[in-house]
């Protein structure tokens, strides 16, 4: 299935590229020459009949070679990607990451706590977070610390310029871990172990740490592999707004540059990303949960 969803997005991709209108050396500022047009159409390939220029396209996209930028001389489409995921894959790793750990640590309150006013706050703000557009929120952080409390700078071309876009990208996956560990560590409470090992007279604190939370965590595990690739590619806009020089801005620059290659090694590129996290998540379960059969 792996296999086949890439394939067909490499199919979509490249034909749904061909269907646009004009062309990639099409330019509003400088009308090039026919004579121009067709040196570079021969250049790239493109002078090829379309169904030879898919094959190969297809063909070199399986080695995760997407060929030249049309805008960028001299450079690759990898080597672009490249540069924008050694800052994209850090940012989405710290977003992550903190998301996960207090996303846990709120669940677990909000189960331990039910139906109290903690519990209710947690939930609501959680309910607000996933709920909340990423691009308000970040709208609103930039607004309020950085317009208004000068506490970090606008742009996320320096350390303190990620703490903001970090933030960002780390309230949704928060909020859903946190909604996450709550219904599960309140559905393992139920649990027959649980009443046995309360019976046992185990302390509080070891009954949920050591046997809730331990059973509670299988559904987060199986969340954090395709929530990694959703940050990074729903990162696409956070990173415009911030000016992160990561993937998501020479994305959308590549679509106002129609740089054509870009856009298609940038769209396969993550979708290999979201395949394989998909991929790791579900060994992941199996290995925190033997019983599961993936038959």
């Amino acid at each position: 299935m792996s296999v086949l969803t890439i394939f067909l997005v490499i199919t979509i991709t490249f034909w749904a590229m061909q269907a646009i209108p004009g062309g990639p050396f099409t330019s509003s500022e400088k009308k090039l020459s026919q004579a121009t047009i067709d040196s570079l159409n021969r250049l790239y390939g493109l002078d090829k009949p379309l169904f030879i220029q898919y094959l190969n396209y297809l063909k070199n996209a399986v080695i995760w070679n997407f060929g030249p930028s049309f805008k960028y001389v001299g450079r690759d489409v990898m080597g672009i990607i490249g540069d924008g995921m050694s800052v994209s894959a850090p940012l989405g790793f710290c977003a992550l990451l903190i998301g996960t750990v207090f996303g846990v640590l709120l669940g677990s309150i909000a189960s331990t706590h039910q139906n109290k006013w903690s519990d209710r706050l947690i939930m609501v703000l959680s309910t607000a977070s996933v709920a909340m557009p990423s691009f308000i929120i970040a709208t609103l952080l930039l607004y309020f610390l950085c317009y208004l409390a000068n506490w970090f700078p606008a742009n996320g071309t320096t350390i303190n310029g990620l703490i903001l876009p970090c933030i960002t990208l780390s309230l949704y996956p928060m909020a859903y871990i946190t909604r996450l560990t709550r219904s599960s560590t309140l559905d393992v409470l139920n649990q027959d172990f649980i009443r046995t090992a309360k019976a046992k007279g185990l302390t509080h604190n070891k009954i949920i740490f050591k046997h809730a939370l331990r059973n509670s965590l299988t559904p987060v595990i199986t969340y954090i592999g395709p929530e990694f690739a959703y940050i990074i590619t729903g990162s696409l806009v956070v990173e415009q707004i911030f000016a992160v020089p990561g993937i998501g801005r020479a994305f959308i620059n590549s679509i106002t540059n129609r740089d054509y290659p870009l856009i298609m090694g940038t769209t396969i590129f993550l979708t290999y990303i979201m395949v394989i996290m998909l991929l790791v998540s579900d060994i992941l379960y199996k290995i925190a949960n033997p019983k599961v059969d993936f038959d």
